[in-house]
């Protein structure tokens, strides 16, 4: 939606995103997990469907058949991901996000699984949309980012965590260590509330840590416009080599 300040007479947009997620709490409270950027007013996110992980395809055969039928990607894939993408992106003040839960086992093939998902939505969109779509990682899962931010797991759970001293993106496997550390806890509804508590900005404070997470950040911000926030100030870190593409992409 496009408007005009009566003031100054600039234009002003408010931008929606669309979140494509492959986790089940992504599925019920990840755009809770934006709201320092939502509180901008100027945007606001929204779940538009969730669909299956992808992984590299490593099968000749597979290749090979894809080849003969004269197709760039699975079916699966242009029906799944492409042409929602294509439906949600009609409007020009849209922009999607595909948000990969990555666990540990996964994360070799990082690059092959981002260039999947890629694919897709380069194969359908037009080049207008495909700027304004973008791929990014929960390393390892979105469990990891609890461990930067331990005061907002403590302030809902009977626990006494301190921060992670290292980069929570290394930790293996992050929603067994969750389950460890409170053994009844509930990856959904726990997580949720959590999420709720987060801290974006405490969890990127480290300039050498959480590069997967800043860059989705950075590609958030960009697309709209870059405007007075505390975000600003965490997002001078290191980011991710296989996304940070993405934002030299979108329209200055």
């Amino acid at each position: 939606m496009s408007l005009t300040d009566g003031d100054t007479g600039s234009p002003w947009r408010f931008i929606q995103f669309g979140l494509f997620v492959t986790g089940k709490t992504e599925e019920n409270c990840l755009p809770d997990f934006f709201r320092l950027v939502a509180a901008t007013g100027i945007c606001s996110f929204s779940l538009i469907r969730k669909i299956g992980q992808r992984s590299q395809i490593t099968s000749k055969k597979r290749r090979l058949k894809m080849i003969g039928q004269g197709k760039k990607i699975p079916d699966r894939d242009e029906t799944e991901i492409g042409l929602p993408a294509r439906g949600y992106l009609s409007s020009d003040d849209r922009f999607l996000i595909l948000v990969d839960d990555l666990e540990a086992g996964r994360s070799d093939s990082i690059q092959e699984i981002f260039d999947r998902y890629r694919l897709a939505l380069d194969t359908i969109l037009t080049e207008s949309q495909s700027r304004r779509a973008s791929v990014h990682f929960l390393v390892n899962m979105l469990e990891a980012y609890y461990f930067a931010d331990s005061r907002a797991v403590n302030s809902f759970l009977d626990t006494e965590l301190d921060d992670y001293e290292g980069d929570v993106e290394t930790i293996g496997n992050p929603k067994s260590r969750m389950k460890n550390v409170c053994p009844g806890f509930d990856v959904v509804e726990d997580g949720c509330r959590i999420i709720g508590r987060l801290s974006i900005c405490h969890v990127l404070s480290r300039e050498d840590t959480c590069s997967s997470l800043r860059t989705m950040f950075a590609w958030i911000f960009k697309a709209i416009g870059e405007p007075e926030s505390e975000l600003r100030d965490v997002l001078g870190g290191r980011y991710s080599d296989v996304t940070k593409g993405q934002i030299s992409l979108l329209s200055p």
